[in-house]
């Protein structure tokens, strides 16, 4: 990318990061029950209408500090599993990463109802599973992209299957299970929130870190041979850091889809393949669009609400199909 490319890119982030900012201040202020601008700063002073500031608190700043986290994760674990497996249309949803947590923090629920901190942790082990089988699974079939998709389909409804088996042997797991099968955040816990939290920005800071080693990776394995990259080491890496990212975010947003599919599409189309470019604003135009989607969800039919994943899945299921058939017209047996 030439010097007028990489200017232009950061000023796409520093774009983006300003209406980041400005939506999550829309985020907390609008709802059920709209608050006015002047009381936002009156509450922050310690004072101001009762009502509000037990919203904004209680409410309002954990549900859109979750929804920035989630799209942010998701955005980048979807990154990370499209340069891993070099498939533009693997995602965390699609390929069964996302049932794979659901189903370890489903578990975690019915045999540790109490242990909060643990959640993230079981999720993340589940959707590093999940990861690793369709990873192995491509390598030694040497299937096609879309085998590779469609087997993750198939993945993704056993583990969905499994996760009901779950709910019909323990009924105690059986609450909040309509949210968390659609993706929301309208019962967000912060005991949940908090470790989850701090396991997708300690994931993210590491894939930004290492954003040269994915760039390589993504070239495909005679590039980073020839630049003397551990592939094996590299990709379980990779997976690893996916995996955090997916399992957390899944551990307080449900089983949230599309977003680590359109957030990297949007991403290199704007500001380029680099990673370093790419990978920032593909965790910030997940951010955006996670809360921009849960936005509509609890204000378009106000005091009603409705799951962010259904407004989420209104938008990635027509994006999803225009990729599916462009990618078939491109190549129909590109082996992964």
């Amino acid at each position: 990318m030439k010097s007028s490319g990489k200017d232009q890119a950061f000023h796409w982030i520093w774009i983006l990061l300003a209406l980041d900012g400005i939506l999550f201040v829309i985020c907390i202020l609008m709802g059920a029950v709209n608050i006015p601008l002047m009381e936002l700063s009156a509450v922050l002073r310690g004072s101001g209408n009762v009502k509000y500031g037990t919203i904004l608190v209680h409410v309002r700043l954990p549900r859109t500090a979750a929804c920035a986290l989630a799209g942010s994760g998701l955005a980048l674990a979807g990154a990370v599993i499209q340069c891993v497996l070099q498939n533009p249309l693997a995602g965390p949803n699609i390929i069964g990463v996302n049932a794979g947590a659901g189903l370890a923090v489903v578990l975690c629920s019915a045999f540790f109802p109490l242990s909060f901190a643990v959640v993230p942790l079981a999720a993340f082990v589940g959707a590093f599973v999940a990861m690793l089988f369709l990873f192995l699974l491509a390598r030694r079939t040497e299937a096609s992209r879309l085998t590779l998709i469609l087997a993750g389909v198939c993945v993704n409804s056993l583990l969905n299957a499994a996760s009901d088996a779950v709910h019909i042997f323990y009924e105690d797991t059986l609450t909040g299970t309509y949210g968390f099968r659609l993706g929301g955040f309208s019962a967000v816990d912060v005991r949940v929130l908090i470790p989850a939290g701090i396991w997708i920005l300690a994931a993210a800071g590491v894939v930004l870190l290492f954003e040269k080693e994915l760039e390589i990776l993504s070239m495909g394995e005679a590039a980073a041979l020839s630049v003397g990259l551990d592939i094996r080491k590299t990709q379980f890496l990779f997976l690893a850091l996916a995996a955090s990212l997916a399992g957390a975010c899944v551990s307080i947003s449900g089983l949230l889809g599309f977003v680590g599919l359109i957030a990297p599409h949007i991403a290199r189309r704007i500001v380029g393949e680099e990673c370093r470019f790419m990978l920032p604003f593909c965790a910030l135009s997940g951010a955006f669009l996670v809360m921009l989607c849960d936005l509509l969800a609890r204000t378009l039919w106000a005091p009603n609400e409705i799951p962010t994943g259904i407004i989420l899945s209104f938008v990635g299921a027509p994006f999803f199909l225009q990729l599916l058939f462009r990618q078939r017209r491109r190549q129909r047996h590109d082996p992964v």
